[in-house]
């Protein structure tokens, strides 16, 4: 068994913590689903924001609302670039699986247009 990142991102439509949690909730479940993971094959998960975004941790939502109480999980704030998507969501998700699984990314919303 090895270790694989998912990737994936979301925009968020105002800094509060119900838009910061619906955007987390809807995220992760579209990432679960489109690679079929059980929350025993997630190591741990990794969320940043964008440094206008800081009215709530994701983490809270994966934890209370997707059951995710024994995944690791961390927070941070992106770095500033300028002219960068604003009010986006990213997460990076390690999950332990065969060599064969294939990660599929998930960029929705305004974050859509981050990887073709």
């Amino acid at each position: 068994m090895i270790s694989k990142g998912i990737r994936g991102a979301i925009t968020v439509d105002e800094n509060t913590s119900e838009a910061i949690g619906s955007a987390t909730i809807k995220l992760l479940k579209e990432i679960v689903s489109k690679n079929n993971i059980d929350t025993d094959m997630i190591s741990h998960a990794i969320f940043s924001l964008t440094e206008d975004l800081n009215a709530d941790f994701p983490a809270k939502y994966a934890r209370v609302n997707l059951k995710w109480r024994d995944v690791p999980m961390m927070c941070f704030h992106e770095i500033n670039v300028p002219n960068s998507l604003r009010k986006c969501l990213r997460v990076l998700i390690v999950v332990n699986c065969s060599e064969t699984f294939v990660p599929e990314f998930v960029y929705l919303e305004g974050a859509s247009g981050l990887r073709k």
